[in-house]
């Protein structure tokens, strides 16, 4: 057991919300300081037809509204699978301290399996990085979500 179990616990109840409304089952959980979840979210690209509604996006999103600023710096972000390139420059651009993933993706990946836009040394800023967290449990939502919904397309 890591120090991030729980927090990933919180993230897969919150992808598996998604996935009962026809999104990906993907779930994020944004951690104060302190490690009390601020914000949470799973995809929501199907429930409002929004294409940038990933559940790192929308969680981003929420922990600004609650704390009225951008500024994430001290914040963890926790998510069940690798953010793409867009979540990766989006937990950049808010300053995020610390991004925590559980499942590698392969074909999307922006955070270690294609590319590694987070820890990138020409970008202004580079959160710590923690992967792999419960990464067998992740990939098993995942996994039974696209053998019964085998149209739906990747987060």
């Amino acid at each position: 057991m890591t120090m991030w179990d729980a927090a990933m616990g919180q993230a897969l109840v919150v992808a598996r919300t998604a996935a009962a409304h026809g999104d990906v089952p993907v779930g994020a959980v944004v951690l104060a300081p302190n490690g009390t979840p601020l914000a949470t979210a799973g995809n929501e690209r199907e429930l409002t037809g929004d294409p940038t509604a990933h559940a790192e996006v929308v969680a981003l999103r929420r922990a600004a509204a609650s704390l009225g600023t951008w500024h994430l710096d001290d914040y963890t972000l926790v998510v069940t699978l690798e953010p793409c390139t867009m979540c990766a420059g989006a937990a950049v651009l808010a300053r995020i301290g610390r991004l925590v993933f559980g499942a590698y993706d392969p074909k999307g990946g922006a955070v270690a399996s294609l590319f590694d836009v987070v820890r990138d040394p020409r970008l202004n800023h580079r959160p710590e990085v923690t992967g792999g967290v419960r990464a067998d449990e992740c990939a098993q939502v995942l996994r039974d979500f696209f053998a019964n919904h085998p149209a739906a397309s990747r987060s």
